[in-house]
């Protein structure tokens, strides 16, 4: 007897927290679905990971189906959405469907990576419809902080399905498409069967102000200002570098655009016609001829990292560019959570040179990409589905929308977090399945987990230090000359002001004096007893035991 075709939902990455998005969409009977793909992004790590550069998403599941993954299709070019493409796309080589914007701007970032990746790119925009496998795929437009983004229409032979990706309702952006609520209205005419949909601002009551309120908080600012203006924003927003480029034009003031990332979104966005109407941004080497009441800076760093232009500025390390007491700079952004420190720091930086802050808590200068509780409200009344499943947001954010589509008249909205396989049809949505899922770690050239990538171990070092060391043993068992040791990342002396290198060469003298010569020839045995000796001595004198290594060799 055939088994049951089924269709599955299977996140392994951004339910459950924010970022890190990726989708499978699977249709067949088990052990024999074909799958989909939405979206692979990346998140980014903390002081907690030293040394990694990138989160992605464990793939690992895809290992075994990778025959049946038919397509990847990107909803927009967002780091949480795409990030991970350059990195995971080589073990999985299927097709990958963008829009004209998210191609270029991931050609822009492989060329500037210096990635290997050639990943060939079908463009798809808001409007066109595919079929893969037996998926029939609709791009619906969306408007979000970001070029060309959408939301998908998946038909299948069980029912359809909205994957609304990043949305919120805009009817006044300085940047389109406006949120499509007529072919919304007209798939949900058509039948939804379940809506997964973004829950980031799910515990936000009301709707979100429109960017051409933005803009208009943004232009008072620049109006108002005494000295220079320097605006920090998300660099992939170019809308609002456009109305910063147009309050700045209308102030009688020039535009300098600042950091490698937002030069790369604006060059693509540029090549693709979104940059028309725009005057020509100054080059940096003409920043100090400019009066300081005739100039604004748009520039990355909203995050507070520290390689970008506004913490270089903050710390007085830029060239061309500074900023001097009587300045502003305005925070057109909203915090990530974890980046709170980093940006404290900065703006106590800017603050001590008597520069001005303007943050969205002092004025409407940002508004977020996405949808508050009215907004989802009207989203359901759209596509009137049977199933609501929230995703995109961390437990709180997916809480407040499973709360908010129950007292809709939503009715059946099932739990699920990342490696939970849901079936969402024949019968009722329920899941059935958990598959392997996590987090692998980029570190330079190489990815791996967290023991691979030694990064456990080197969190440890970050705290106790290292000690080395090195004995040499003659033929009788006896040292041969002095051994060597090196103390890395500890303290320089005790509380009794005694040299801490002193005291653990001491105690490596102790251990293998200590061991009778006719024992010494367990060269394991001696390195153990040196190891274990170097790191009680550390523990007495400093109260941590640090990392140690140990080589014996006789001679």
């Amino acid at each position: 007897m055939a088994r049951q075709e089924e269709l599955v939902f299977l996140p392994l990455g951004g339910v459950g927290e924010i970022g890190m998005n990726l989708a499978l969409y699977g249709y067949g009977s088990p052990g024999k679905r074909q799958w989909i793909m939405v979206d692979c992004g990346v998140t980014f790590a903390g002081p907690e990971l030293p040394g990694v550069d990138l989160i992605l998403p464990d793939i690992r599941f895809l290992a075994k189906e990778r025959e049946n993954l038919k397509a990847i299709i990107i909803t927009h070019a967002h780091e949480d959405h795409y990030g991970a493409l350059n990195d995971l796309w080589p073990g999985l080589n299927v097709p990958v469907y963008a829009s004209g914007f998210t191609a270029g701007l991931l050609e822009a970032k492989r060329n500037f990576e210096g990635s290997r990746a050639d990943i060939p790119v079908t463009p798809f925009k808001a409007g066109d419809r595919i079929s893969v496998g037996p998926f029939d795929i609709e791009a619906l437009a969306v408007n979000h902080s970001i070029p060309e983004p959408m939301s998908l229409v998946i038909r299948t032979p069980l029912g359809n399905l909205v994957h609304t990706g990043d949305w919120k309702i805009d009817h006044a952006p300085s940047l389109g498409p406006l949120t499509d609520e007529a072919r919304f209205r007209a798939v949900g005419d058509e039948g939804v069967l379940a809506l997964m949909c973004d829950s980031t601002n799910a515990n936000r009551e009301g709707i979100s102000p429109s960017e051409e309120e933005v803009s208009e908080g943004l232009r008072k600012i620049i109006e108002n200002a005494e000295g220079r203006v320097a605006i920090t924003t998300f660099s992939s927003n170019v809308g609002r570098i456009r109305s910063i480029a147009h309050a700045a034009h209308a102030a009688g003031r020039e535009v300098l655009l600042l950091g490698s990332s937002m030069k790369r979104v604006v060059n693509v966005a540029r090549d693709i016609g979104l940059m028309e109407g725009i005057k020509p941004f100054i080059a940096e080497d003409e920043y100090g001829y400019i009066p300081r009441d005739k100039v604004v800076v748009v520039l990355t760093g909203s995050q507070g990292e520290p390689r970008a232009a506004l913490a270089k500025i903050a710390r007085d390390e830029m060239r061309n560019v500074s900023l001097a007491a009587g300045d502003t700079v305005v925070f057109s952004s909203r915090t990530i959570p974890g980046n709170e420190k980093p940006i404290l720091e900065i703006m106590n930086g800017l603050i001590d040179q008597g520069v001005h802050i303007i943050t969205d808590a002092d004025a409407l200068v940002h508004v977020s990409g996405h949808p508050r509780r009215n907004e989802l409200v009207k989203m359901y009344e759209w596509t009137r589905p049977q199933i609501l499943v929230p995703v995109h947001g961390e437990a709180a954010h997916l809480t407040a929308q499973a709360e908010l589509g129950a007292q809709s008249g939503i009715p059946n909205i099932p739990r699920v977090r990342n490696g939970d396989m849901l079936r969402i049809a024949p019968g009722p949505a329920e899941v059935i399945d958990q598959v392997p899922h996590g987090r692998i770690f980029k570190d330079g050239k190489l990815i791996g987990d967290l023991e691979e990538m030694g990064i456990g171990d080197r969190r440890k070092l970050a705290y106790v230090g290292h000690v080395s060391v090195n004995v040499l043993l003659d033929s009788r068992f006896d040292f041969l000359g002095d051994p060597d040791l090196v103390a890395f990342g500890l303290p320089e002396f005790d509380e009794e002001g005694e040299d801490m290198e002193d005291t653990l060469y001491d105690a490596v003298l102790g251990a293998v004096e200590s061991i009778p010569r006719a024992r010494r020839k367990d060269l394991e045995t001696l390195r153990e007893a040196i190891r274990r000796a170097v790191r009680a001595a550390a523990n007495e004198a400093w109260g941590k035991k640090p990392v140690v290594t140990v080589f014996v060799n006789k001679v």
